[in-house]
């Protein structure tokens, strides 16, 4: 059986699950194709990749949201679509995909089966929570950007029978949890300098800020700045007193998991992070809208409150790719 997974590259979630989820694939019986479109991740995996392309990255800016003008000029449909159309799509028995466009395209183009497993199939599922201000265009991007034919979801809670609880990377699983004075901090659409000027602003607090803007570490009295990388951030996680991040998914599931103070902070023009900030506040994590002057008030009241949210986030990650196989009638 010859299977391709495909993975997103845009931000670092994507990746950081794909390293947990390719040796389960590799235990198959199967021949095993990686492919790897996007262009705003910070970590790779030590794994062969057959196939790179740019396929349709969305573009951090450095205000809190989406850079819409760079996503724009970067996404070259005539490129896009080359891409699509070079991929041998008909050579695989099985694709499974994690939120990729290229992969995803080529299936639906040629009528053949395209398995989601991922995050955003979740978020699009009955029973997820969702904003309250309706965002039709969000959701309307958000379904169509990498069409699948089967949907496997990761989320927050168990919302419905197709939806699992996070993959939680083994280099999280195995560390040895401390609780040391810093925060970890890790918002990838705020430039360093608007970062800086409001937390600074908090007095006698340790911040370790991993930056995508950055290429030295910076130090002060209170302030780390540095380059994200895999062990340096799961160190600082791991050890850290509270994370305060975007309203991604593997960022707050992690520090969910390993039982840290949260706080987050939705990308503007996000749908998902938006529904992901909705399903934290049910959870009872605190959400700000923005990281600005106005809302230092709430992260101090952050930093000094006990708070935490339990979870139970079991390592099923095994499970659920036998069950894809099984459903698809593969290896076991």
């Amino acid at each position: 059986m010859k299977v391709l997974y495909a993975i997103q590259g845009t931000g670092n979630g994507h990746l950081s699950r794909a390293r947990d989820i390719i040796p389960l694939l590799q235990k198959k019986n199967i021949e095993l194709d990686i492919l790897l479109s996007g262009t705003q991740a910070d970590i790779d995996i030590p794994y062969p990749i057959k196939y790179r392309f740019k396929g349709l990255s969305f573009i951090f800016g450095k205000k809190g949201g989406v850079d819409v003008w760079k996503t724009y000029f970067k996404a070259k449909s005539k490129r896009l679509q080359k891409e699509i159309k070079s991929l041998p799509i008909e050579e695989y028995d099985l694709v499974i995909n994690d939120f990729e466009p290229v992969s995803a395209w080529a299936c639906k183009l040629k009528n053949k089966a395209c398995v989601s497993l991922s995050h955003q199939s979740a978020v699009l599922m009955t029973g997820s929570p969702k904003p309250v201000k309706l965002d039709l265009m969000g959701h309307f991007i958000l379904k169509n950007y990498a069409p699948s034919t089967k949907q496997y979801g990761f989320h927050f809670k168990k919302y419905n029978d197709s939806i699992f609880t996070p993959v939680i990377r083994q280099d999280v699983r195995k560390a040895t949890i401390k609780n040391q004075e810093h925060y970890t901090v890790y918002l990838p659409s705020y430039s360093d300098t608007k970062i800086l000027k409001i937390l600074s602003q908090i007095k006698h607090v340790q911040w370790q800020i991993f930056s995508k803007h950055h290429e030295k570490v910076f130090q002060s009295k209170t302030i780390t700045i540095q380059p994200i990388t895999n062990n340096a951030f799961i160190k600082s996680m791991v050890s850290s007193k509270g994370v305060l991040c975007g309203a991604g998914f593997e960022t707050p599931a992690e520090a969910l998991f390993l039982n840290k103070k949260l706080m987050v902070i939705p990308m503007k023009g996000q749908y998902e992070q938006q529904c992901n900030a909705a399903a934290l506040s049910d959870l009872g994590v605190p959400v700000i809208k923005s990281l600005k002057t106005k809302y230092i008030k709430h992260i101090k009241n952050w930093i000094e409150s006990d708070h935490n949210v339990q979870v139970d986030y079991p390592d099923m990650t095994e499970t659920i790719i036998d069950k894809i196989f099984l459903d698809t009638k593969g290896p076991n």
